[in-house]
């Protein structure tokens, strides 16, 4: 074999891939270093109003802000979080949190491929998980929490949420802070969620990005039960914050302005009609009523 087959036999397609790719994660890692820091140095924080506690330098929404604002007020941090459905270790709710703040916690990601990726960039303290959750394998992530009340607990996995979530939660999971995403096209009033499927895809059913997860009013509901208190929506529209108060200073939580039901904008552009409207177009699909 000659030298030039070689190198692109055995090198270029093996280690040089791989070190291209350790690069790209790495300088989209700095990018969102680099967006946390101007992020946070803008806000000008009221503590009446959510929307001023947003930012972004890894999550989608302003995720970040809220969840650093929130945990200002614990009595007590373990450092330590728990997400399902963390993606490629950028664009989530918990790695600022992990890169940033420096805490211990559990990511789950069904893709092997985004999993991998998450692996290039995972902090040492950070348990990386690929795992495809339903109400079996979640067992999985119960018995690996060193924290059974995590200061943070996000979920977001475009379907089944609401299972895993009450199934966590009626396994003993007492998390203080909560984001969960919301499915807006339900409206602020009705109580949803799809029927249990543990091999739900939402791309592969007829309305994609439309006809999956929970309903803004299906997750108090169910937190309700747990003692939880809703704190606010975010300003795009697609997630929701509860805390337990038992966690909280006295009076952190006074006066809050909630922001009780926003619009998802990334569904708004996508089909150009409000919630009613997307509603319409799902009514007739199988629906669960959340007591």
């Amino acid at each position: 074999m000659s030298v030039k087959s070689f190198l692109k036999k055995k090198i270029f397609p093996a280690e040089a891939n791989f070190y291209a790719k350790d690069i790209y994660m790495n300088l989209l890692l700095n990018n969102a270093f680099s967006r946390s820091a101007v992020s946070a140095t803008i806000r000008n924080i009221n503590p009446v109003k959510p929307g001023t506690w947003e930012f972004s330098g890894f999550s989608q929404n302003g995720e970040d802000g809220i969840i650093e604002y929130l945990l200002s007020g614990l009595q007590h941090s373990n450092k330590y979080f728990i997400e399902i459905g963390s993606g490629n270790g950028l664009e989530n709710n918990t790695s600022y949190l992990a890169h940033v703040k420096k805490f211990a916690g559990i990511q789950v990601e069904g893709s092997a491929y985004t999993h991998n990726e998450a692996l290039i960039i995972k902090p040492f303290l950070v348990e990386s998980l690929n795992l495809f959750v339903n109400e079996i394998t979640v067992q999985v992530i119960y018995e690996k929490a060193l924290y059974k009340n995590p200061d943070v607990f996000s979920i977001d996995i475009d379907g089944m949420d609401y299972y895993i979530t009450r199934h966590l939660f009626e396994k003993g999971l007492k998390p203080k802070i909560i984001v969960v995403e919301y499915n807006s096209a339900f409206g602020p009033e009705r109580s949803n969620t799809i029927p249990y499927n543990p091999e739900f895809n939402m791309f592969h059913t007829d309305h994609p990005y439309l006809y999956y997860g929970v309903s803004i009013s299906g997750w108090k509901n169910l937190f309700a039960k747990y003692g939880y208190q809703f704190i606010t929506v975010e300003t795009n529209g697609v997630n929701a914050f509860f805390i337990n108060p038992e966690d909280f200073n006295e009076n952190f939580m006074n006066n809050i302005q909630a922001i009780v039901f926003k619009e998802n904008i990334h569904q708004l552009r996508l089909f150009r009609r409000d919630f009613e409207g997307q509603f319409e177009m799902i009514k007739n699909l199988p629906l669960l009523t959340i007591e």
